[in-house]
């Protein structure tokens, strides 16, 4: 991997039409987007590329039909396709789902970034890296960026994709924090296979009620594999009294002794990071400011998949952008993209945080999926193709009337009563 990445240095502050800060898959998938339609925007990151990212790597299949171009430049970098699931429930049974097509894409972050960064760059976008933004002003003008080293940035128009602790978000007020109940708390290593391997590389491995309300996975790279747990980061103050490195380790000798996985866990390839699992902002912009990927919450709480909907996210603010037009008039861009991120992947998201609070919320109910699973195979094949986006919730919650209705009217009194919820905070 060798991206040739033009890096401009700014020294006093400058006015750009568009600034785009963070550049993951969100803000790289903004700032390309903008420069494609001609918009001159300033691409911010505190970091340089290649840079590594604490995440699980995969994506479902279908960013290559909604991001064709990916298609072709996607072998610049090492990829895996999988299509086969294997589904543990909490007592340690199991199920093996296949899918007729690919369904999950595997990518180390640390490639897969770079490769979107130059993408943007190649497509006008000015990238400048080492931008530690730590304060942000919005007034009747342009917006205003501090970074840490003094360096000063002003736009006119703003899309802060700085992940789950996007300080724009927290410094203009468009959120002041996630709550304990509405993030995950993933602790993942990534590893080569020459050190630690999956027994299976061509299996998905996905537990649910691993260890009470949690999750684990093995994701196998083709060079490297990842194997995490996770939990609601409330379940893991209130009940867990192991550090994040202890669980992990503990997990990966479980493993191990299993014989799914052979060699050592390495403490220097383990992060922990949250995960926004509580659904999207109601309101993910204002004025200006849009925010995208992690930021607004653009993440599947069911799943745990967020960069395909950082991108979408991200995609969606730039045509938000290059829509409203030249006046760019305060609220008019917020508005095009909460009503963008609505149609197109807002439904999915808010109703996938149903199913998560569904399932995590009595370990009998992932049994009974699990248990489901060999007998059931349509079923089955509904449950994959929600997860990789080929299906949307609702349609799989009207043909499980068909097969499982009981299951069925348990999800719709489940999405019942988060729509009182949601009426209560009005």
């Amino acid at each position: 991997m060798n991206f040739r990445l033009a890096v401009k240095r700014v020294n006093n502050a400058t006015r750009s039409p568009v600034v785009v800060v963070g550049a993951g898959p969100a803000g790289a998938t903004a700032a390309r987007a903008l420069a494609l339609a001609g918009v001159p925007v300033r691409l911010l990151d505190r970091s340089t590329f290649p840079r590594n990212k604490p995440c699980g790597g995969g994506i479902s299949v279908r960013v290559l039909g909604r991001f064709p171009y990916l298609e072709r430049e996607l072998p610049r970098i090492v990829t895996h396709t999988l299509s086969r699931l294997h589904l543990e429930g909490p007592d340690g049974r199991s199920a093996v789902v296949r899918s007729d097509v690919p369904a999950a894409l595997m990518i180390r972050r640390l490639e897969f970034d770079a490769l979107l960064v130059s993408l943007a760059v190649d497509a006008g976008a000015e990238l400048v890296t080492g931008a530690d933004i730590v304060r942000a002003s919005m007034a009747d003008g342009p917006v205003l960026l501090v970074a840490r080293d003094g360096r000063r940035f002003e736009a006119d128009t703003l899309i802060a994709a700085d992940g789950v602790h996007s300080v724009i978000a927290r410094r203009l007020g468009l959120n002041p924090g996630w709550p304990a109940s509405s993030v995950a708390l993933d602790m993942m290593e990534e590893t080569p296979r020459t050190v630690l391997r999956d027994l299976d590389p061509a299996t998905l491995w996905v537990a649910y009620g691993y260890g009470g309300p949690g999750y684990a996975y093995i994701f196998p790279k083709r060079d490297h594999v990842n194997v995490g747990i996770g939990y609601l980061l409330s379940h893991y103050r209130a009940a867990i009294g192991s550090s994040p490195y202890e669980l992990q380790r503990a997990f990966i000798d479980r493993l191990r002794a299993r014989g799914i996985i052979a060699g050592e866990s390495v403490r220097g390839n383990f992060t922990p990071f949250l995960i926004p699992v509580g659904g999207p902002l109601r309101r993910p912009g204002r004025g200006r400011v849009l925010l995208a990927g992690d930021a607004g919450g653009f993440v599947n709480a069911f799943t745990a998949e967020g960069i395909y909907y950082a991108m979408v996210s991200g995609d969606l603010a730039a045509r938000s952008v290059v829509d409203n037009g030249s006046a760019r008039r305060a609220g008019h861009v917020a508005a095009r993209y909460r009503r963008a991120c609505r149609r197109e992947i807002g439904r999915e998201l808010r109703d996938s945080v149903l199913i998560q609070r569904y399932l995590f919320s009595n370990p009998r109910r992932i049994k009974e999926l699990v248990d489901a699973a060999p007998r059931h195979e349509a079923i089955t094949n509904l449950i994959l193709d929600y997860a990789i986006g080929r299906r949307e919730y609702r349609s799989v919650r009207r043909r499980l009337l068909a097969h499982a209705p009981h299951l069925a009217f348990s999800l719709i009194a489940e999405a019942a009563k988060s729509f009182a919820r949601r009426q209560r905070r009005r």
